[in-house]
C-alpha cells in the first residue's frame, strides 16, 4: 500500500479554538467527515496552544481544556474511521510565562525589545525554542498518539522586514547584522539568503526528529502559501522546500481580487513543476468567509468557495475543507464541502496520476522576486507574470510555469525576470524554441546588481540605453505621463483596423532596427482641444521581433494585469501563438483550459470564469456559458463529460478530434479516450 502522503486525497480540518474543549460535538463532526468523503484529518495538537495535557508546563493549555485530551480523543475517532491523521502545530509564538522563563529564546529588535504579535511573543528560528523546546513537543505528541505526520501553520518566524538581533542570530550570522532592511547593503542581501537557510534548517531538523521518533513516513510538513511574493516575504524558499516535501500542505485559502480564481490553477501547476506531478498538494480551502474583509465565523458564499476549489483541481491541487472553531451560529458553511468532495471522490481517478500538456513555458524566479523586486515585488515581478497568466488564460493557450529553460516547450516567456544567473542566461541563449522576453529581464546579476553588459541584448537584437520612459501610474485623470500610445509598424503583431494601440505604461529605452511597435509620447487628455498627437511617431522601439525572438520593451504584461485592456492581452497572446498548440476552444466567454494526458486518454478542465464575481467582492451566483466547440490534436475515440455525465459525439478531421460542450455552469471536465 502507498504511504499516507501518496494516498490521502481529501482532507478535513476543524481548527479548534480555546473554547472548543467545552463544546466540541464529536459525533456531529464525525458524521461530517463521512458526508464529505474525507480520507485524512488535521487535528490541533500543540505549539501556541496545547489541546492535550502536555508534560511541559510552559506549553500553554487551551483555556477550557482542563484535564481533557481533546486532541487525543479526535485522533482515536479518526483512527477508528480509517483516516490519516496530521497533528497540527502553530509554533512561532508563545505566551508570557514562557517568555518570562526563557527571554533568550525570542526575537528582539535593534533596541533590544522583543518582537510581539498582539499579546504573544515571537520566537527566533535560530534559538533553543525551535531547536530544543519544540522538538521535545514533537516527540511527546508522537509518543502519545503516533500521528502519521505533523504539520505547522506558522513555522518560519519573522518575515524579511524584521531583523532579529538576539545573541543566537549574532553568533550564527558570522558578521555584523544589517542595521535595517536595505537592498543596497551587501550585509542585508547576505542576511536574506542566510535567513532562507535558517528556515530550511528548521524543516530538516523537525523531519529528523519526527522520523526518528515515529518512523520513516512520520513527516513534519510546514504549511506554505501559494504566491511567490508572499513566500519570499516570509523567507520560505519554494524551490528548496519542494525538494524536501513528499506532500505539500498548501495554506492558500481564498481568491485575491487582484489575481482572480485562475491564480489557484497557476499555483498548482507552478508547485507541481517543482514537486513533480506525483506529489499531492492538499489546499486549505476556507469554508468560513475568508478574504477582504475576513469574517472567521461567517460562511463564505458557496459559489466563491466552490470556484476556488475547482480551479485548484484544474491545476492538480487536492481538496481540504477548513472551519475555524467547532460551533457556528452561521451554519451555511457546513453545506459547501459535501457536493464538492462527493464529486471529487467519484472522479478521483481522473484528477491524479496525470501529466500536463502545454507548449508554452512561463519562467519565474523567486530569487528575482527578492533581488530585482526588492521593496516592490508585486509591481516589479508579480504583475508582469500575472499579466501573462491572464492573457494566456483569456486566449485559451495551455502553459506551464517553469524555473528551467526546457526544450519541451516550443515557446518560453521571460516576464520581467530581472535577475537571471549566468547559467540561466546561457540556457536561454542555447534554447532552440521561440523566446519572448519583456522589460528588464536579465539586466541584473544574482544579487540584483546591474550587469555591465546586457547578455540577452545580442540574442534579442537590441541595445539597452540605460533609461526608462513613463512610470505606468495614473495619479489623476489628466496625468499626461499615462496618456501614451504604441504605433503598429509590423501588422503581423496585431490584427485590427487601427494603426495605434493604447499604452499608458513604462518602457525600457532600447536601440534596434525595424521595431514592430514604436512609442508615441504622451500628450494632454484635457481639455479635449489639446488632446492630439503633437509627436505622432518616434523611433523608440516598444517591440522588437527577431527570427525566433520577441523583446517587449513596453510593459504590456504589467499593464494587462492591472487593467485587462483587451488590446494588451491580444498582443501578448499573439506573441506566443504557434502551429503546435494542441488545443482549440471556440465559443463566447472566459474559460480557463487545463489539459492533461493520462495513459491513452486526455483530460481537459474547462472552468467558467465568465461570472459576475469578476466584480469586486464575493461570487454570489453562477452564470452559465456555452456552447463551446473543443478541438484537440489527437486521434479519435469517445468523449465523456464528468460534470454533466453525458457521452458526446466525437468528430475527427485532419488530425484533430472535436466535441461539443453545450453548457458550463462552473466547470466541466472532458475525458477523451
Amino acid at each position: 500500500m502507498k504511504p499516507w502522503y501518496q494516498r490521502t486525497l481529501r482532507w478535513a480540518q476543524t481548527n479548534l479554538t480555546e473554547k472548543d474543549p467545552a463544546r466540541y460535538d464529536a459525533d456531529w463532526w464525525r458524521q461530517q467527515w463521512r458526508r464529505t468523503k474525507i480520507q485524512g484529518v488535521i487535528v490541533n495538537a500543540g505549539g501556541i496552544v496545547a489541546y492535550y495535557p502536555s508534560k511541559f508546563e510552559l506549553q500553554h493549555r487551551a483555556e477550557f481544556l482542563g484535564d481533557r485530551d481533546l486532541y487525543g480523543e479526535i485522533v482515536d475517532l479518526a483512527r477508528a474511521d480509517g483516516l490519516s491523521v496530521l497533528a497540527r502545530m502553530d509554533s512561532n509564538r508563545a505566551h508570557q510565562p514562557l517568555y518570562d522563563a526563557h527571554p533568550d529564546w525570542f526575537a528582539i529588535d535593534a533596541d533590544g525589545n522583543p518582537y510581539r504579535a498582539g499579546k504573544l511573543y515571537v520566537a527566533c528560528v535560530t534559538g533553543p525554542y525551535y531547536k530544543e523546546f519544540l522538538t521535545e513537543i514533537l516527540e511527546e505528541i508522537i509518543e502519545r498518539t503516533a500521528p502519521d505526520g505533523l504539520t505547522d501553520n506558522s513555522w518560519s518566524g519573522l518575515g524579511r522586514d524584521s531583523i532579529c538581533y538576539c545573541p543566537n542570530c549574532r553568533d550564527s550570522f558570522g558578521q555584523d547584522l544589517p542595521v535595517k532592511p536595505d537592498w543596497a547593503d551587501p550585509a542585508y542581501r547576505q542576511w536574506i539568503r542566510w535567513s532562507y537557510d535558517q528556515r530550511l534548517a528548521v524543516w530538516d531538523l523537525n523531519n529528523e526528529v519526527t522520523r526518528r521518533a515515529g518512523g520513516p513516513d512520520c513527516l513534519w510538513i510546514g504549511m506554505n502559501g501559494g504566491e511567490v511574493v508572499a513566500q519570499s516575504k516570509r523567507l520560505r524558499d519554494d524551490v528548496e522546500i519542494c525538494k524536501r516535501a513528499s506532500i505539500f500542505m498548501l495554506d492558500s485559502q481564498w481568491r485575491h481580487e487582484e489575481s482572480g480564481f485562475q491564480a489557484n490553477a497557476d499555483t498548482g501547476k507552478r508547485l507541481h513543476g517543482l514537486l513533480g506531478w506525483d506529489t499531492l498538494i492538499p489546499e486549505s480551502t476556507a469554508m468560513y468567509d475568508a478574504g477582504v474583509p475576513t469574517f472567521r465565523l461567517g460562511s463564505k458564499p458557496e459559489p466563491e468557495a466552490r470556484m476556488w476549489a475547482i480551479e485548484g483541481w484544474a491545476g492538480g491541487i487536492q481538496p481540504w475543507w477548513h472551519h475555524i472553531g467547532s460551533v457556528h451560529d452561521d451554519r451555511r458553511q457546513y453545506a459547501t464541502a459535501e457536493p464538492l468532495f462527493t464529486w471529487h471522490e467519484a472522479n478521483e481517478e481522473y484528477l491524479v496520476d496525470r501529466e500536463p500538456v502545454a507548449t508554452v513555458g512561463l519562467l519565474w524566479s523567486q530569487r528575482s522576486v527578492d533581488f530585482h523586486g526588492q521593496d516592490s515585488p508585486e509591481e516589479v515581478s508579480q504583475l508582469p507574470y500575472r499579466g501573462w497568466v491572464d492573457a494566456l488564460v483569456r486566449a485559451r493557450i495551455p502553459y506551464l510555469p517553469t524555473t528551467e529553460v526546457d526544450e519541451r516547450f516550443q515557446v518560453i516567456v521571460v516576464p520581467n525576470v530581472g535577475v537571471l544567473t549566468d547559467e540561466q542566461i546561457a540556457q536561454l541563449q542555447a534554447y532552440s524554441g521561440r523566446l519572448v522576453v519583456t522589460g528588464e529581464s536579465g539586466l541584473y546579476d544574482e544579487w540584483g546588481d546591474r550587469r555591465d553588459e546586457w547578455a540577452l541584448g545580442q540574442l534579442l537584437g537590441v541595445r539597452h540605453a540605460g533609461k526608462r520612459l513613463g512610470d505606468g501610474t495614473v495619479t489623476d485623470w489628466e496625468n499626461y505621463e499615462s496618456h501614451s500610445y504604441l504605433r503598429i509598424e509590423d501588422r503581423s503583431v496585431f490584427d485590427g483596423d487601427t494603426d495605434v494601440l493604447p499604452f499608458g505604461g513604462q518602457l525600457e529605452v532600447v536601440e534596434a532596427d525595424k521595431p514592430a511597435l514604436t512609442w508615441i509620447p504622451p500628450f494632454p487628455i484635457y481639455p479635449p482641444e489639446k488632446s492630439w498627437m503633437e509627436e505622432p511617431r518616434s523611433d523608440v522601439p516598444a517591440l522588437v521581433l527577431g527570427e525566433r525572438t520577441a523583446y517587449l520593451a513596453a510593459d504590456l504584461d504589467r499593464q494587462y494585469a492591472k487593467h485587462h485592456h483587451p488590446d494588451h492581452g491580444q498582443l501578448l497572446a499573439n506573441l506566443v501563438r504557434h502551429d503546435g498548440i494542441p488545443l482549440r476552444v471556440e465559443g463566447a466567454g472566459v474559460l480557463d483550459c487545463q489539459l492533461y494526458r493520462q495513459g491513452d486518454r486526455h483530460i481537459l478542465h474547462l472552468v467558467n470564469l465568465d461570472q459576475g464575481g469578476a466584480w469586486r467582492g464575493r461570487l454570489e451566483e453562477f452564470t452559465p456559458a456555452g456552447p463551446f466547440t473543443v478541438s484537440l490534436r489527437a486521434s479519435g475515440g469517445r468523449a465523456r463529460l464528468l460534470v454533466s455525465g453525458d457521452e458526446v459525439e466525437v468528430k475527427e478531421q485532419d488530425g484533430w478530434i472535436t466535441v461539443e460542450v453545450d453548457r458550463i455552469t462552473d466547470h466541466e471536465v472532458v475525458v477523451l479516450s
